[in-house]
């Protein structure tokens, strides 16, 4: 549907999803509906590197129409901890989200994670999913329009990326090949594949997306019940050929969407357009054995600082591998076993944990802070 402002997004989502159905099918009286918008970073709203609040205020409000519970919750690309409540300050979605009627605005940094299995994995057999989202009755991806740096295009599919814990998004990157990446990124999604998608492509981002790109205004908003469906519609929209995506071309491999879906409303013609790709796709080009090598040199890890801990066990109660283990009169972190969700420096109420970082991490975070 056209949306050529957020000051119109309310009645464009609407009629998006009304178009395809509603949500009377999906959403029961008391059901727990968890909205997944995208929060890579802390970031104002319009830089277009999150989910418009506009967006997920609309949904909410639909939800809540429908008897159900709103609940919002993301877990941002990790820089330091703490950045997922950020990200929801300052991109404006938890007010948004909470005056819309949601019941939580969750971080997922803190909600704790759960062991799921994959079906028919490609290179996670196991995961750590975040319990909101396996708790939730339904589940409602929340996407923004954007280019990648290694995939092209991110959008519903790569939406799921931010419910697993970092060590496992840092591993996923270390396969080394694009298409070994994907096919990782359509294990996280099978593991609880939303029941709705609504894509914010009212403001997207061409260039060095996801996060260094440029505004560029498309004026839609899409809708659909199946997240690969609509990617390959979001990845025709901005100019690409659907199956050169990489993440599309994994999930229709593994049976999900599908190359060809019914489109309704504006026709796909009339908002057709070409994006600039970022110029660090040469990224895709990298060979593996060096990226894994550099990768494995970014570490940022948390530490328990003995000088304050009070061995109150908040940390060892919180985590969710169990990685936190008492050595005589201290506790110490497994580094083995943790999953880098930072939920220990979160929930700390004597601020006893310390955040490691290697001197790789110091030095691109530094550059990067700059840019």
């Amino acid at each position: 549907m056209r949306c050529e402002d957020y000051s119109k997004a309310r009645d464009a989502v609407r009629e998006a999803i009304d178009l395809i159905g509603g949500i009377d099918d999906l959403v029961f009286p008391g059901a727990r509906v968890l909205l997944k918008p995208n929060l890579l970073a802390a970031a104002l709203p319009e830089k277009a590197v999150t989910t418009h609040p506009a967006i997920v205020s609309a949904m909410c409000e639909l939800v809540v129409e429908a008897g159900g519970i709103p609940l919002v919750g993301d877990g941002s690309g990790i820089t330091h901890p703490g950045v997922t409540d950020e990200a929801l300050d300052m991109s404006g979605i938890r007010e948004a989200a909470l005056k819309a009627g949601a019941a939580e605005v969750l971080s997922f940094e803190t909600s704790g994670y759960e062991v799921v299995d994959v079906p028919n994995p490609s290179h996670f057999h196991q995961l750590y999913l975040a319990k909101p989202v396996v708790d939730a009755d339904v589940v409602i991806s929340l996407s923004k329009l954007k280019t990648h740096e290694l995939t092209l295009y991110t959008g519903s599919v790569k939406n799921m990326f931010g419910a697993i814990p970092l060590k496992l998004r840092k591993e996923a990157h270390l396969l080394g090949k694009v298409d070994l990446f994907s096919e990782a990124v359509v294990d996280i999604y099978s593991t609880r594949v939303p029941d709705l998608t609504l894509m914010d492509a009212v403001v997207g981002m061409e260039g060095n997306g996801p996060s260094s790109g440029t505004p560029v205004n498309v004026g839609v908003v899409m809708a659909s019940y199946d997240c690969v469906s609509l990617d390959v519609v979001g990845s025709q929209v901005i100019g690409l050929d659907p199956m050169e995506v990489p993440t599309n071309k994994a999930a229709i491999n593994r049976g999900y969407g599908t190359q060809d879906p019914e489109v309704l409303g504006v026709p796909l013609d009339d908002v057709r357009m070409k994006f600039r790709l970022s110029a660090t796709t040469h990224l895709r080009r990298v060979p593996p054995f060096l990226l894994k090598r550099l990768g494995k040199l970014f570490i940022i890890k948390p530490s328990i600082n003995t000088s304050k801990c009070t061995l109150c066990g908040t940390c060892v109660l919180n985590c969710s591998p169990h990685a936190i283990e008492r050595k005589g009169d201290k506790l110490e972190i497994n580094g083995k076993i943790c999953i880098l969700c930072y939920c220990c420096r979160e929930l700390c109420p004597s601020n006893a944990v310390d955040m490691k970082r290697s001197l790789f991490a110091r030095i691109f975070l530094k550059i990067r802070n700059r840019g």
